[in-house]
């Protein structure tokens, strides 16, 4: 794989594809409709979706491609492939709340190794540079041209006053009871893969999972957290998390900065 240029594809079609976004967000009304596993989707994430797909498929025709809005792609047994959430958090994107992301991410062996998470709304670019460490991308943001950026590092946590991030629409009781069981220090909600980028910037410690998530929901923001220092597990028994899972599905799971003490 040429890294360099799969960088390269990767920014620029999230950035095509947030810029989609953003023109369905500013109409005054979207259309919400139920998929077949009742989560919403709108036009903002089938145009999104369209334009990565088809800018994917031409640049790496012979990569498998698994995106969340084409089911068809959802029963490929693969370990080395592009994986597409053309649109992460559309409930955040229908209440017009910011916290949506566009995320496509590499997966090499079962490791998500190169990622882009853009936030539209938010004017927060991160990915990983063709050498795996992550950046984040000072706007405005020029298709062709990157501009200045940040190198992503995790903070050196402090187990007494942890720095948590959860989920801002998937928040329940069991979450709350399994964070309670740390020091914290903060605590923050925040909505889509900006969770792992958080934890990347070094803003935060450890997020936590205990609701049901899909592969394309977390490899981008994955890649960017791991390169970055991040690691992630699974909660049950801190085991090391793979992609390329029997439909995709995760299981709940850990990310966090190296040093944070994991409770079971």
């Amino acid at each position: 794989m040429d890294h360099d240029h799969l960088m390269q594809v990767l920014r620029r079609l999230a950035l095509e594809a947030g810029a989609r976004i953003m023109e369905v967000y500013a109409a005054a009304e979207v259309e919400v409709r139920a998929k077949a596993d009742a989560s919403p989707v709108t036009e903002a994430d089938e145009a999104a979706d369209q334009l990565i797909a088809e800018g994917l498929a031409e640049a790496f025709p012979r990569l498998p491609i698994v995106t969340e809005e084409q089911a068809a792609t959802h029963g490929q047994k693969v370990t080395t492939f592009l994986i597409v959430d053309p649109l992460d958090g559309t409930k955040e994107f229908v209440q017009r709340r910011g916290d949506f992301t566009v995320n496509i991410a590499y997966v090499a062996d079962g490791v998500p190794i190169r990622g882009v998470v853009y936030a539209p709304a938010r004017g927060r670019l991160f990915y990983t540079l063709p050498d795996g460490r992550s950046v984040e991308e000072e706007g405005p943001f020029d298709l062709d041209r990157p501009g200045a950026q940040r190198a992503l590092s995790v903070a050196v946590p402090d187990n007494r006053a942890l720095r948590i991030v959860a989920s801002k629409s998937h928040r329940d009781q069991a979450t709350d009871d399994y964070i309670s069981r740390y020091g914290i220090g903060d605590l923050k909600s925040a909505g889509s893969s900006l969770k792992f980028c958080l934890v990347a910037a070094g803003e935060a410690d450890l997020y936590p999972r205990l609701g049901r998530t899909m592969e394309w929901d977390t490899a981008a923001g994955d890649a960017v957290m791991r390169g970055a220092g991040g690691q992630m597990v699974t909660l049950d028994d801190h085991a090391p998390f793979v992609y390329g899972k029997p439909g995709f599905e995760n299981p709940h799971f850990l990310a966090y900065a190296p040093g944070v003490l994991l409770v079971k």
